[in-house]
C-alpha cells in the first residue's frame, strides 16, 4: 500500500516539517533523509522527488527561515516606536523571539554550516534580514556626531553577534537554567553597555 505522503499532496511541506522537528531535537547533522521520510510517513525514496539530499533540504530550510526572520524583524522595526532606540531594541527582542519560536529554522540558518550564498534565493533572504538590522543601527547612529559614528554595518554586526551569543548560551533549555536573567534582560543590558561605550547614552542612564 502506498504511504500517506503520496496522497496528501503536500509531500514537500511534510518533509520540511519533519526535518524542522528532527533538527530541533538532534541538531542539523543528527538526522537523515530516511528519518525525515519516516516522520513524514512516506517511503525512504520519496524525499528525493523534491530534494537531491540533506544539504539541499537544509538550504531550503535556511532560506525559509531567513524569509520568516526578515518578516519578524521588519514587523518589529515598523512597530510605531517612540524613538530610534526603542525601535532598535524591538528588533533585538524580535531576534530572540524568532530563535525561541522557530528553533528548527534558526539552527538551519546559523548552525548547519549552510553558506548564505548557497543559493540565490537564500542570499537574497539573508540580505533582506540583515538590512533591517543595518537600517535600525543606522537610524540610531544618526544621534551621534558624524566623527563618532561606527560604520553602520559594523554596529549591526556587533549587536547581531551579541544577540546570537545570548541565544546560544542562555536561551536554550529551561528558563533560568544558565542565568538568573532572561535573554531579553541580558540583551537590554548588553545594548546599554555598548551604547554607553559609544557615548550615545549617559553613563548614569
Amino acid at each position: 500500500m502506498s504511504k500517506r505522503g503520496y496522497h496528501h499532496g503536500n509531500l514537500r511541506e511534510a518533509l520540511i516539517d519533519a526535518a524542522l522537528t528532527l533538527i530541533a531535537e538532534k541538531g542539523p547533522h543528527g538526522f537523515t533523509m530516511a528519518e525525515a521520510a519516516k516522520l513524514a510517513d512516506v517511503s525512504a525514496a520519496a524525499p528525493y522527488r523534491h530534494f537531491t539530499g540533506r544539504e539541499e533540504l537544509l538550504v531550503e530550510l535556511a532560506r525559509q527561515g531567513y524569509e520568516r526572520f526578515a518578516e519578524s524583524l521588519e514587523q518589529a522595526y515598523r512597530g510605531g516606536h517612540p524613538s530610534s532606540l526603542a525601535a532598535f531594541e524591538a528588533v533585538g527582542y524580535a531576534y530572540l523571539a524568532f530563535a525561541r519560536d522557530h528553533p528548527g529554522h534558526y539552527i538551519a540558518m546559523f548552525e548547519s554550516g549552510v553558506a548564505p550564498n548557497s543559493s540565490r534565493a537564500l542570499a537574497a533572504a539573508c540580505a533582506r534580514a540583515n538590512q533591517v538590522l543595518v537600517r535600525a543601527a543606522g537610524d540610531l547612529s544618526q544621534h551621534l556626531p558624524a566623527h563618532r559614528r561606527p560604520p553602520t554595518e559594523l554596529f549591526a554586526a556587533h549587536v547581531t553577534a551579541m544577540s546570537h551569543g545570548i541565544v546560544e548560551l542562555y536561551a536554550r533549555g529551561a528558563p533560568g537554567e544558565r542565568s538568573p536573567f532572561t535573554p531579553e534582560e541580558l540583551l537590554e543590558t548588553g545594548i546599554g553597555i555598548y551604547l554607553r561605550g559609544l557615548g550615545f547614552l549617559d553613563p548614569d542612564t
